[in-house]
């Protein structure tokens, strides 16, 4: 099987060290939370533990590349405002006008940036523990439609749906 020479950004979240208590002694091993995206659309992510940390980081990333999902993109920013929640954390995600950025937090920067959405607003509401925020990011990313879609869904054009969000 021949693969295409993908370019990913990965983008470390966390990595904590976690010792198990055993009757001979501690077991120090650790674990990674990992973000890769391709910059255009697509973006995964992965949990790798291992007793070194770049095993760990190896094994996340190799899970990331296999849960890879596919973000609508829009001029940058994502087509519509969606709301998630997964355990206690809650992720709002707005789109913005070009030239905003991204404004979010660490964890929400990280996959934005490996998504490669340039223009976005979010607000994590509620825990802001990286591994569920990461879950409730995706999870929203996922849910997000097409820009057709939601066109045709709220009776418009893609042009003034386009133009409501440049304006």
């Amino acid at each position: 099987m021949v693969r295409g020479t993908e370019e990913f950004v990965e983008k470390i979240i966390q990595i904590s060290r976690v010792t198990k208590v055993t009757k001979g002694g501690k077991k120090l091993r650790f674990s990674a939370l990992v973000v890769v995206g391709d910059g255009k659309g697509r973006v995964g992510y992965g949990l790798g533990k291992a007793p070194e940390v770049p095993d760990a980081i190896r094994k996340a990333i190799e899970k990331a590349k296999k849960s890879l999902i596919q973000v609508p993109i829009t001029g940058g920013t994502i087509p519509h405002s969606i709301m998630a929640k997964f355990g206690a954390s809650n992720i709002l995600l707005k789109p913005a006008k070009p030239g905003t950025g991204v404004i979010a937090g660490g964890t929400v920067r990280a996959i934005m940036d490996a998504a490669g959405i340039t223009d976005v607003v979010t607000k994590c509401i509620g825990s802001s523990n990286p591994h569920n925020l990461v879950k409730a990011t995706f999870k929203a990313l996922s849910q997000l439609q097409s820009l057709d879609y939601v066109a045709k869904k709220r009776g418009k054009t893609v042009e003034d749906l386009k133009r409501e969000m440049r304006v």
